[in-house]
């Protein structure tokens, strides 16, 4: 069976990672913060000091990191990615990035005799640990088909998309949406409330129509009790709203609402909801209206 690696365990990288696991693969792991690999080491991964020794150890390596710059080090810097290559090796890319770094790193890469492929995904820690997420996947389709078993077994649903940098192109499409549906929850509950109507009226409205999504079918309810345990964070969609606003900026695009979206979220975070579910960005809001 290929042997996995997984660089990055946070909340998604640990699911994935257990997932792995518990369907009987090999895994290795590496985190910056190495307690955040405790959960992994107790199911039987091998945990390792540096991102070299996961490249060494596995056929394909899942990087699931803060941003490109964050890939770009563990791959090229001090004892990175490609200080550990070896024939065959895959890197497969799940952080969330913009599309033009995505490309300049796969072909730093492939100078390094390494294939990258686009791996983002839909769906949080909760999913990831069932092996239900949402992939988007673009690059070498051959390399992707040759170890596609370890990619059905992260997600229900694979959509492949093209060359590389398409994948990542389209997730910082997806998480607009979030950011925006998130937006137009909280001002929907906001008014609600503002006229003295239940939000729970609200939402069963609302998801008695064709504008329900699945955020107003479950996360909103946890919204309206102010339950905001994280499972992506607030500082985290901000962190993609950056992105989004940059990639637009390269494609030479207008996205006028995502603009200011990526305002409103950085006021939430400054106002210390950073380390709160991104859907906390109801709270900074409700905070707005008290003033």
């Amino acid at each position: 069976m290929t042997r996995v690696g997984i660089i990055g365990t946070g909340m998604l990288g640990s699911a994935v990672g257990i997932h792995l696991l518990d369907s009987g693969f090999e895994l290795t792991a590496y985190n910056r913060t190495k307690s955040k690999t405790d959960e992994l080491a107790k199911k039987g991964a091998r945990v390792v000091d540096f991102p070299k020794d996961v490249a060494k150890s596995s056929d394909v390596v899942i990087t699931i990191v803060k941003n490109a710059d964050a890939v770009k080090d563990v791959s090229f810097g001090n004892n990175g990615i490609v200080e550990g290559s070896h024939d065959g090796l895959i890197v497969a890319d799940m952080s969330t990035i913009n599309p033009v770094e995505s490309k300049i790193i796969a072909k730093k890469f492939s100078e390094h005799g390494i294939t990258m492929l686009d791996t983002p995904v839909m769906g949080g820690p909760n999913v990831a640990i069932d092996g239900k997420l949402v992939m988007m996947a673009s690059g070498n389709k051959t390399i992707f088909e040759k170890h596609r078993k370890v990619f059905d077994t992260i997600s229900n649903q694979i959509f492949f998309l093209g060359e590389v940098g398409t994948a990542h192109a389209v997730k910082l499409a997806m998480n607009i949406q979030i950011a925006l549906l998130a937006l137009a929850i909280s001002e929907g509950i906001t008014l609600a409330r503002g006229a003295n109507v239940d939000p729970e009226i609200f939402l069963k409205i609302l998801n008695s129509t064709y504008f329900k999504t699945g955020m107003s079918e479950n996360k909103a309810y946890k919204m309206i009790k102010g339950s905001f345990e994280p499972t992506f964070t607030l500082t985290n969609l901000k962190k993609d709203l950056d992105t989004i606003n940059e990639a637009a900026m390269a494609f030479g695009v207008s996205l006028p609402i995502s603009a200011k979206a990526n305002e409103i979220f950085q006021k939430a975070v400054d106002a210390g909801f950073g380390d709160l579910d991104y859907t906390a960005i109801l709270a900074y809001i409700k905070q707005l209206k008290q003033k």
